[in-house]
């Protein structure tokens, strides 16, 4: 198949959460037949609510830097597939990525053919299998891998890495993961192996427990972050110092500091060196969260899908944007909590558009509007929604999209050409 086929074939397997199939029996069965291409590299395997992407993309850079041919792989993707994988700091292309799904999904046909498989593998299983094929075939040295949903079940936990990693723990996903906080972390403590070390992030006490209680049953040896010295938070990233070092981080938020420091225990524990975290950090990038696309007036992006995410996004424009009027188009997925996001959001907005980002799943907007604590303004369409907005904000306005990684996606692919 050429790329657009091999990417309506992946899309036509089911939205990722929906279809979703948990169990490691069929990804195991698949990568028997293809090689275990996932025994050819060694990994860094990242699990968490969130800061799972940013603390990925501050390793991965890190490795990067100090000359490792690195791979990457995380999920979702904003605009389209290849920003899944990605080999030496650049995303596979459309070509390598077609030829590789050929190969995965042959593979797979062939097996249901001979009753191998229960099923053609899902949408994620089949992308994480495509993913161990590129960075096998690219030789890649280490590669920092993103769990896709929880942990324990989850296709990623095939691999048998040298360092995990579990960034903060919250609620996201309470139909598959439980509807407590202990639950959660159990899930996400699957990725723990016995002479594996682990980093944890700071974590809520519930969560702590839970997984120091599995760190001892496997007689792992855990590792905390850093504490830095101090602190200088900007709009735009923050400066800190850890022992000697001066960090630069151009990723916005106090939270991106938790998760720089994050990764950069991990990045001592693979024995990096501090002149190369310096750098790699300092290069990271990590698309659609905070991120600003435009100014004049400016606008920023940001996944705020979760309540955890909310909350770190209204900490934020509280901090730095409380003098500004900030004009906020929000959407979301109806398997989201829109009532906690809306609550905590709305009120910092001077005027707030509901809108439905361009997928089957997505909330429609006067459900949005009927969840709000404030009156908000309907506009189906997100092109329709951005226009309304700036053509009313001032240049010294803030216009913040919102809710869905679904709608920054759509966002993202209107406004940076």
């Amino acid at each position: 198949m050429n790329y657009p086929d091999s990417v309506h074939y992946l899309y036509a397997l089911g939205n990722e959460q929906k279809s979703i199939k948990f169990g490691l029996e069929r990804i195991r069965a698949l990568l028997a037949v293809l090689g275990d291409p996932q025994n050819a590299c060694r990994f860094v395997h990242v699990a968490g609510t969130n800061g799972k992407g940013s603390t990925c993309s501050f390793i991965e850079s890190a490795l990067r830097a100090s000359g490792v041919k690195t791979g990457l792989y995380t999920s979702p993707h904003l605009v389209e597939p290849t920003e899944r994988v990605q080999i030496a700091g650049s995303r596979v292309s459309h070509a390598a990525f077609a030829a590789v799904f050929d190969r995965v999904h042959e593979t797979a046909e062939r097996m249901l053919a001979a009753g191998a498989l229960d099923m053609h593998p899902t949408y994620f299983e089949t992308v994480a299998a495509m993913a161990f094929l590129l960075f096998q075939e690219a030789k890649c040295e280490r590669v920092v891998l993103e769990v896709g949903m929880g942990g324990r079940l989850d296709a990623t936990n095939i691999v048998q890495p040298e360092l995990c990693v579990i960034t903060p723990i919250d609620f996201d996903h309470e139909k598959f993961l439980g509807d407590t906080i202990e639950q959660i972390a159990s899930e996400k403590a699957g990725i723990l192996k016995p002479g594996v070390p682990a980093v944890f992030a700071r974590q809520r006490p519930e969560a702590a427990a839970v997984l120091a209680q599995r760190a001892a049953e496997l007689a792992i040896r855990t590792i905390a972050p850093p504490e830095p010295a101090w602190v200088e938070e900007h709009e735009r990233g923050s400066r800190f110092r850890v022992g000697d070092s001066v960090i630069e981080c151009r990723l916005p938020g106090a939270h991106q500091v938790d998760n720089a420091l994050t990764a950069i225990a991990a990045l001592e524990a693979l024995d990096i060196s501090r002149e190369n975290i310096e750098q790699g950090i300092a290069q990271a990038r990590w698309p659609g969260r905070l991120e600003f696309v435009a100014e004049s007036p400016a606008v920023v992006l940001d996944g705020a899908h979760n309540p955890a995410g909310a909350r770190t996004l209204a900490a934020y424009l509280r901090r730095f944007h409380a003098h500004r009027r900030v004009w906020m188009i929000f959407g979301v997925m109806r398997d989201k909590t829109v009532e906690e996001l809306t609550s905590v959001l709305f009120p910092l907005a001077h005027h707030v558009v509901a809108t439905r980002p361009d997928q089957t799943r997505a909330l429609e907007p006067e459900a949005i509007a009927a969840a709000s604590p404030r009156p908000v303004e309907v506009i189906h369409g997100f092109p329709q929604a951005l226009e309304r907005v700036r053509c009313q904000a001032a240049p010294d306005d803030l216009i913040v999209i919102t809710g869905s990684l679904y709608l920054v996606g759509e966002a993202r692919a209107l406004l940076i050409q």
